[in-house]
């Protein structure tokens, strides 16, 4: 985990979720994200916080160093147990928390009979409330440009009890009350470790059912996809 996830609700629906109650800024579109096979490399809605109030911003999900650059894909993901002192993370980790908001996400369990036939799950919380990943960003904190380079990684974790038979990674989600603290621009870097590290949701909080293997190809959109496979 994590490689596709869906973001199909409006950012007012999102932003009710997380009870934030401080200014935001540069507007809000009021239309349904739609997206349901969010895939890496694509531009996804991300959520900042300022010292004046919160931001949205579409970024490229994927980072890399700049010296990096032409030796490695970009990163999609960032392992919480490393990304604070990681040479490849440690920069984006002390300046660049943020977080994405999501329905859920999809994983590919292996077929024991035939290893190349992979079956997608869908996970989402049982309430199915909107997630916040945290996740760590490179880019233009003012929201004026997109610059060369600029992009994000979602924080992943162990998995616990039966999640792990499904993915032995899964995103570090937050509650509402720790996403918000999670990108308060003072935050202490060692609170900012605690919390992704101690603070997660747990694996209880989720439920998972098999989908429609059309998810595979990232051309296929539509709330199809998370539907439960007959």
């Amino acid at each position: 985990m994590c490689g596709r996830f869906t973001q199909y609700r409006t950012a007012v629906e999102y932003l009710d979720a997380l009870r934030y109650d401080k200014p935001i800024e540069g507007g809000i579109d009021p239309e349904p994200i739609n997206r349901y096979n969010v895939a890496p490399r694509s531009r996804v809605m991300i959520f900042y916080e300022t010292d004046t109030g919160l931001r949205m911003a579409r970024l490229p999900w994927g980072y890399q160093p700049f010296w990096a650059v032409g030796k490695r894909p970009p990163a999609i993901n960032a392992r919480v147990e490393t990304a604070a002192t990681s040479r490849f993370f440690r920069d984006i980790w002390a300046t660049g928390r943020t977080l994405v908001a999501a329905d859920g996400w999809y994983e590919w369990v292996k077929d024991p009979s035939d290893p190349k036939k992979k079956q997608p799950y869908y996970i989402r919380r049982k309430d199915c409330e909107p997630l916040w990943f945290a996740a760590l960003a490179q880019m233009d904190r003012t929201g004026t440009t997109h610059r060369e380079g600029d992009g994000f990684v979602i924080i992943t974790a162990d998995s616990d009890q039966g999640m792990v038979d499904i993915h032995d990674r899964r995103p570090v989600v937050l509650e509402a009350d720790l996403a918000r603290e999670w990108i308060e621009p003072d935050l202490p870097l060692e609170r900012a470790g605690e919390i992704v590290r101690l603070l997660a949701l747990p694996v209880e909080v989720f439920e998972w059912f098999p989908v429609n293997r059309a998810v595979g190809n990232v051309r296929n959109e539509g709330r199809s996809l998370i539907e439960p496979a007959s």
